[in-house]
């Protein structure tokens, strides 16, 4: 189905960079998704908890048809820029608008007129994500074939990100989220928020295009489709179905699922925990946040050099179980009674010591999937004869954006059964420390102990990915011996 050209030169370092810098995209978008977008609408405008929860749902229902007919056009286009750059210039304006718009709503709009807003615009923004984010994520694939040489391309795209996200949160602490005398947690200050989003959104636009021009040099380089069917509603549900034919790809999407959903959960009650359960100030909260992030940027390269000696799956395994463990570790020990007083002297260093282990077993679930996926993608070109990186990278996405769409809702639906004070529309935000201690302990309960064991299901999931390095390296000697020219050679 496709071919590229026999020996393309190596990757540079700048190559590299410009490829992750555009994550930096997606990771300031999902750290604005993923604990500020819940708050804001209920705890800020007065959204009942289960609708707001419910929307982001919904919205991931349009996720569940953009992403994967994203993927499937851009593995078959014809182009002078090749399948995956039009899209990720095409995504530039698109993505600073709509998330602007996410979070300024006009004034007086009413709690119906907020849901329905929330609910467009987020589609929206999710949709001019997708454009960007599901080419990119495929354009990592097609850089190279290498098996351990993918995951250091991985864990450059896992580094942008999370400077993104390290951006986000601190210009969120230092610049748009200070606390004032009339909101003491900024967070809760209705006009912080058009400033942030305007700034973010501007700041995700030039990120990708920076990332498409950065990588534009390539375009000669990658795989070009070759009799392709042209693009109709069948095609997609056959590559679908194709695609969830393959084993490994069967436990790999629903391990990442699970996972995704239990840290979409966990970043929704975020703020939630932070402001009314730990009674952090805004400091601590960016302190811990700063933590978390030079924790995962010291980690992913360390994770991803492990590929060298060991497979991709006990790596990822491995971050799993240690993310897994330390997410519910603070708040099951404060249910018990064994974490230290709030006035206590070890309380902030035993919190800030369990974001960075924490923070290092993120690293280690997120710095291999990407390379796992495309080695998934060979292996179904040598069982199919289809390259659709595409379609798999567009299902990664889809998972990827159920962490903030199942999580989220989950979150939402969380808060209303255990019914957690928010404020009435347009009234005074619900002060921290004015909720009495069992909506407290069940809010703990909840982002703690309950996210650790529903972790389990992803760990099992993930044990059964069986596509190790010997068995790749015969795909790729296979697929070479046909002489497609797809993994011709080159890195």
């Amino acid at each position: 189905m496709a071919e590229a050209k026999a020996d393309p030169p190596a990757l540079g370092l700048g190559t590299k960079l410009a490829y992750g810098i555009g994550q930096a995209a997606e990771g300031l978008k999902n750290s604005a998704f993923g604990s500020l977008l819940l708050f804001f609408y209920v705890q800020v405008l007065g959204v009942p908890p289960g609708v707001a929860g419910s929307l982001l749902l919904l919205a991931l229902v349009f996720d569940a048809v953009t992403d994967p007919l994203v993927g499937s056009i851009s593995d078959s286009l014809h182009s002078r820029w090749g399948r995956r750059h039009p899209f990720m210039y095409a995504a530039t304006i698109p993505m600073a608008v709509t998330f602007y718009f996410v979070f300024h709503p006009p004034a007086g709009l009413g709690p119906s007129g907020l849901a329905a807003w929330l609910l467009t615009w987020t589609v929206l923004a999710r949709g001019a994500m997708t454009l960007y984010h599901v080419p990119h994520l495929s354009l990592g694939a097609e850089l190279s074939f290498d098996y351990a040489e993918r995951a250091r391309i991985v864990a450059y795209r896992v580094v942008g990100g999370f400077m993104g996200a390290a951006a986000f949160f601190l210009a969120s602490a230092r610049v748009f989220f200070q606390p004032s005398a009339v909101f003491p947690d900024g967070h809760l200050d209705p006009a912080a928020y058009p400033p942030m989003a305007l700034t973010m959104g501007i700041a995700m636009g030039l990120l990708i295009f920076a990332s498409a021009a950065g990588t534009h040099h390539r375009i000669p380089f990658l795989i070009r489709p070759r009799h392709a069917q042209p693009f109709s509603v069948r095609r997609l549900l056959d590559e679908l179905r194709e695609a969830a034919a393959n084993r490994n790809f069967r436990f790999f999407a629903l391990a990442i699922l699970a996972f995704l959903v239990a840290r979409g959960v966990s970043d929704g009650l975020g703020l939630f925990m932070g402001t009314y359960f730990w009674e952090l100030e805004t400091r601590h909260m960016f302190q811990i946040t700063s933590l978390a992030l030079v924790g995962v940027f010291l980690g992913a390269p360390v994770w991803a050099g492990l590929v060298r000696w060991y497979e991709k799956r006990t790596i990822f395994l491995g971050g799993c179980v240690s993310l897994s463990l330390f997410t519910s570790l603070a708040p099951t020990l404060k249910l018990v009674g064994w974490f230290p007083a709030n006035d206590s002297p070890w309380f902030l260093p035993l919190i800030y010591g369990v974001t960075f282990v924490t923070a290092m077993g993120v690293s280690g679930a997120v710095a291999v999937p990407g390379a796992m996926l495309a080695d998934i993608a060979d292996e179904h070109e040598l069982t199919t004869g289809r390259r659709q990186e595409g379609i798999f990278f567009g299902a990664f996405s889809f998972a990827a954006k159920a962490s903030t769409g199942v999580g989220g809702w989950l979150a939402g639906l969380a808060l209303a059964a255990i019914r957690f004070p928010q404020p009435e529309s347009g009234g005074a935000s619900v002060p921290p420390g004015s909720i009495d201690e069992g909506t407290l302990l069940a809010l703990a309960l909840i982002a703690g102990p309950a996210l650790g064991v529903f972790s389990l299901v992803g760990i099992w999931l993930a044990s059964h990915y069986a596509l190790d390095r010997r068995r790749h390296g015969e795909i790729v000697t296979e697929l070479r011996s046909r002489g497609s020219g797809t993994v011709g050679g080159g890195r």
